[in-house]
């Protein structure tokens, strides 16, 4: 292993221990405070029988208020950044992130008609993703028509239908109630954890969870892919499946986080850019660093969101306001190149 290899082995365990950090420490943040020996404790008390020596608030904010949000944080943090990896190495362009295929437009389109109709959470949540996959399922099938060029197709069709999509939410909002729900619809598409509970743990975590294996086997496939089709096939890999795979994958991530959190924007294009300057190009760390970078980086937002106003900021809003300005950097930086 050379120098260059164990530095950024050494960067990957740095990152893995600040995400435990950003983790734990988000427990202890809040209106209401909770002391390290005392989150400790409470944690170790479902394990272990410690006797109670904390007041049973604090069991209510740890486990019913901030373990469920945290959770989330964390999933949806890392669950968008290492989609937005998988498609920036399949899609060969580092300026691709999860929307592009139209699986956030498509979930932000089934929650807002969910609203609309006073579905109830449950019901908005679940429309959110079916809506989700079902966009992306529409770009692969009018991509399949493209034979010429898979790529092109696969992203002219995602434009296609987040203009759709997006259309369609216009026109709800429009005929929406402006006094109850076109103000619920507004702050939904913001995106927010601040109504996430137990419940949105159980229904999104799985999917997350099932989207990111089948990526992460597949890394070592989309170094070679990232490479060139050419030379992906010479080395026997069938790059349509590939493409699909990864593409079930990222969508299945990208609707279950929007259909528990709201349109969260950013966090696809920005993360997988910091862990590539961490960690290098080589996807067998740089999915593993943007996993966790992700994590880390919506939980410091989110923590953020919570605390710097007497009312909770949308973190939709904060994420556009580090991902634009690192955006233009990018546009600078390529550009420069040409």
């Amino acid at each position: 292993m050379g120098d260059r290899e164990k530095r950024y082995n050494n960067r990957l365990f740095i990152i893995a221990a600040f995400f435990v950090v950003c983790f734990f420490g988000s427990f202890l943040l809040g209106r209401y405070p909770v002391y390290p020996a005392t989150l400790l404790k409470v944690l170790l008390s479902r394990v272990f029988p410690i006797e109670a020596s904390w007041p049973s608030q604090v069991e209510t904010v740890v486990f019913q208020v901030r373990l469920p949000r945290v959770l989330m944080a964390a999933l949806i943090g890392a669950g968008l950044s290492f989609a937005g990896a998988a498609y920036q190495g399949i899609f060969k362009n580092p300026m691709v992130s999860p929307d592009v295929l139209g699986a956030s437009s498509g979930a932000g389109f089934g929650a807002a008609l969910g609203l609309f109709l006073s579905l109830g959470y449950g019901g908005v949540s679940l429309c959110a993703f079916v809506f989700g996959l079902s966009a992306v399922g529409i770009v692969c099938l009018v991509s399949s028509r493209v034979p010429y060029n898979q790529v092109l197709g696969l992203v002219l069709s995602g434009i296609m239908v987040s203009s759709l999509a997006n259309a369609a939410v216009s026109f709800i909002k429009l005929v929406a109630d402006p006094t109850n729900t076109l103000p619920v619809i507004t702050y939904w598409l913001m995106g927010s954890l601040a109504s996430i509970r137990q419940k949105d743990v159980f229904f999104a975590a799985p999917w997350i969870i099932i989207g990111i294996m089948p990526i992460y086997l597949l890394r070592w496939r989309i170094n070679v892919l990232s490479l060139g089709d050419e030379e992906a096939r010479s080395m026997g890999i069938h790059t349509g499946r590939l493409r699909l795979a990864v593409v079930l994958g990222a969508t299945l991530i990208t609707s279950a986080s929007v259909s528990v959190s709201g349109l969260i924007g950013w966090v696809g294009l920005v993360v997988p850019h910091l862990a590539r300057m961490l960690v290098g190009s080589d996807y067998r760390r740089l999915l593993p660093a943007s996993l966790l970078l992700g994590g880390s980086f919506l939980l410091i937002v989110d923590n953020f969101a919570r605390l710097i106003a007497t009312s909770e900021i949308p973190i939709g809003i904060l994420t556009a306001f580090v991902g634009a300005p690192f955006f233009l950097y990018l546009i600078l930086k390529e550009g420069n190149r040409l």
